[in-house]
C-alpha cells in the first residue's frame, strides 16, 4: 500500500506563508491525480486544491474559493512529492491538512473525500493574530 509523509505544517501569523509537502514512499505518484484537503475543527474534510493531470495543466487545476489566489498546488514527479504553497494565511485557514491521491485524471474539481485512494497522516496548520 502507498504511504505518504507530510511535512511543513506548524504555526503562522495572519498574512504569513507556509509550504506543505507530501512525499510518497512506495507509490508511483505520476499515475495519480493529487489533492489537498482541509479539516477545520468539528468539520468534515473539504477539498481545497486539486491537481487532476499528470503535468499540472491549468485546465485541470481546482481551488476552493476561499484559497483561490493564495494557495498553489504543484507536483514534482521525480521527487514523488507534491506541495501546497500557502500565502497570505488567514485565521480561517487553521485546520488539519491532508494530502490524498486518486488514480483517475481529468477532473475539473476535487472529488468527494471517499473517492480518494490513499491519504497522508494529516498535519496541523494554526494561524494566529
Amino acid at each position: 500500500q502507498g504511504k505518504f509523509v507530510e511535512a511543513g505544517g506548524g504555526s503562522a501569523q495572519i498574512g504569513g506563508s507556509l509550504t506543505l509537502s507530501c512525499t510518497a514512499s512506495d507509490l508511483p505518484l505520476d499515475k495519480y491525480a493529487l489533492a489537498w484537503f482541509r479539516q477545520a475543527p468539528g468539520m468534515g474534510r473539504e477539498g481545497i486544491a486539486c491537481l487532476n493531470s499528470e503535468d499540472g495543466q491549468p485546465d485541470n487545476l481546482y481551488y476552493e474559493d476561499s484559497v483561490k489566489g493564495r494557495f498553489t498546488i504543484s507536483r514534482d514527479n521525480a521527487k514523488k512529492t507534491f506541495y501546497l504553497q500557502m500565502n497570505r494565511l488567514q485565521l480561517e485557514d487553521t485546520g488539519v491538512y491532508l494530502c490524498s491521491v486518486v488514480s483517475t485524471f481529468g477532473w475539473r474539481t476535487c472529488l468527494p473525500a471517499p473517492a480518494y485512494n490513499y491519504w497522508g497522516q494529516g498535519i496541523q496548520v494554526t494561524v494566529s493574530a
